[in-house]
């Protein structure tokens, strides 16, 4: 086989594959089930059933819908709205009832544990449970009955919380819907999707959940929650060779599940102390290095109060994003990074709660998503305990031991997505040393100095001509090497020319 057929033999989804995999492996994470897992898997071959569950409501003629990912097989929630007197709207969100079939302390659970949350890597997906579960049995599949953990909000015109409630029921999906197509529908830019026009009445219901979110939306943000937007490449792949890099971006359908699901962690949370049970709670504190952030905004000719603000630093960066759209999504990596990681705490009723500082809420958890993150199962069984008036199934010990794995292991999984992320986009860039491209400078460090090309999202090393640069100049850079195992890649900067498209 001659070079160039070696280089096409390396481009393909395989590679990333095994690199996913060694990278896992190697951070002590689990690619694979246990034959203990597997074992205990075969024994489950059905949904759990309502009729074990007498306090279960019959929801399955709600209007219920699923909105996720194109491509997304492990369904957690659905939602549902309904007009209410005086300009009010009643929300309802549906949350797979993943316990009913993962028992706690079962082989299942256990391997759940270990990773805590699906791994998404370029090249496959890694999940946390099998997908004979979180893709057929625990998930909420289109037409098929499924118990669910129910949270009922009931929102104000002003987009506020009136009033709200969790119970268990019985749910049906009437249609599986993905972001980008009910979020063209939504802006007038393509015909309605085929599922939306096939279930009558869908169509008004999510023109009402649209008008609700944006209403949450709206206040949420003028109470300081940040405007926040980073640089989230996919790969594609066209017959398992990677050909393109997509920017995922933000949009209205993603607004809907976005504003229901923080509204109902924050009920999650708040319907646990009201019933005397702990909690796992999802933690951003205020930021440590708020000094640096003054900083930051002080170099562009904002004033940010002393002590930290979510509202003030919500209008700075409101005022960056419409100043300088292109530069944005550096500046808020670099706020993201200044706030710190998140991470989960295990508290007691009546304790004096840290808060989210970027969602600018005091009470807030994790529990919409139990197929795919650890907490938000370890929540949904407190939450049915406290539904069904039993003791609570953790120890204050147990929870804490479990909050402090899964914020280590979040960490972890993420810097595999991340290794793996640059891995494909070394696949890519590779036939492509030499070429020259307009590029932003979105770090400069002792260690070194990072560069953001403008028409690929990949962001590689300036190994030449960092000097009299700095961060947020545009530069032409010459491409000098890959490493694709290592995910490296490395810039030169060059004297402006024509930059190849």
């Amino acid at each position: 086989m001659n070079f160039i057929g070696k280089r096409q033999e390396l481009r393909n989804r395989a590679v990333l594959q095994k690199i996913a995999r060694g990278t896992m492996l190697l951070r002590g994470l689990m690619p694979d089930f246990s034959a203990e897992c597997i074992s205990e898997l075969a024994q489950i071959n059905a949904p759990a059933k309502a009729e074990g569950v007498p306090q279960a409501r019959d929801l399955r003629d709600l209007l219920w819908a699923s909105i996720d990912n194109d491509d997304s097989e492990d369904l957690d929630q659905l939602t549902v709205a309904e007009t209410l007197p005086d300009g009010r709207t009643r929300i309802l969100v549906a949350v797979a009832d993943v316990d009913a079939l993962v028992k706690k302390d079962s082989a299942i659970d256990r391997d759940a544990q270990h990773n805590t949350t699906s791994v998404y890597t370029p090249a496959q997906i890694f999940p946390m449970l099998p997908p004979k579960l979180s893709t057929n049995l625990t998930s909420l599949n289109p037409n098929q009955d499924r118990l669910a953990v129910v949270v009922d909000m009931t929102i104000a015109q002003d987009g506020s919380l009136v009033e709200s409630d969790i119970y268990r029921a019985v749910v049906r999906n009437h249609a599986k819907l993905a972001y980008n197509s009910v979020a063209e529908w939504l802006d007038g830019d393509a015909p309605m999707p085929s599922a939306v026009a096939s279930a009558d009445g869908l169509a008004e219901n999510l023109l009402l959940q649209d008008r609700a979110a944006q209403m949450m939306k709206s206040l949420r943000h003028a109470q300081g929650a940040l405007s926040l937007e980073t640089i989230e490449a996919r790969p594609v792949f066209k017959d398992d060779k990677i050909c393109n890099l997509l920017v995922e971006e933000t949009n209205r359908a993603k607004q809907i599940i976005e504003d229901f699901m923080i509204a109902a962690n924050g009920v999650t949370v708040r319907y646990l102390a009201e019933h005397g049970s702990p909690s796992i709670r999802r933690v951003v504190s205020v930021p440590k290095r708020w000094d640096r952030i003054v900083e930051i905004a002080a170099e562009n000719f904002f004033k940010l109060p002393k002590n930290p603000s979510s509202r003030d630093l919500e209008i700075f960066l409101t005022m960056m994003k419409k100043a300088d759209p292109l530069r944005f999504p550096d500046l808020s990596l670099a706020v993201i990074k200044l706030l710190g990681n998140g991470e989960y705490v295990a508290e007691m009723p009546g304790e004096e709660a840290a808060g989210h500082f970027g969602l600018a809420v005091k009470d807030y958890t994790h529990s919409t998503a139990p197929n795919r993150r650890y907490p938000d199962l370890i929540t949904q069984r407190l939450l049915k305990a406290a539904i069904e008036g039993r003791p609570t199934p953790y120890t204050m010990d147990e929870l804490d031991l479990h909050a402090d794995n899964c914020t280590r292991k979040e960490d972890i999984v993420a810097k595999v997505e991340r290794q793996v992320g640059k891995s494909a986009a070394a696949l890519l860039l590779e036939p492509r040393i030499g070429e020259r491209f307009s590029a932003i400078v979105t770090g400069s460090a002792e260690k070194g100095t990072w560069v953001r090309l403008l028409d690929v999202p990949v962001e590689g090393m300036l190994k030449r001509g960092a000097k009299g640069i700095d961060v947020g100049d545009q530069i032409t850079v010459e491409l000098m090497s890959v490493d694709v195992t290592l995910g490296f890649i490395d810039f030169k900067r060059v004297e402006d020319a024509q930059v190849k498209a």
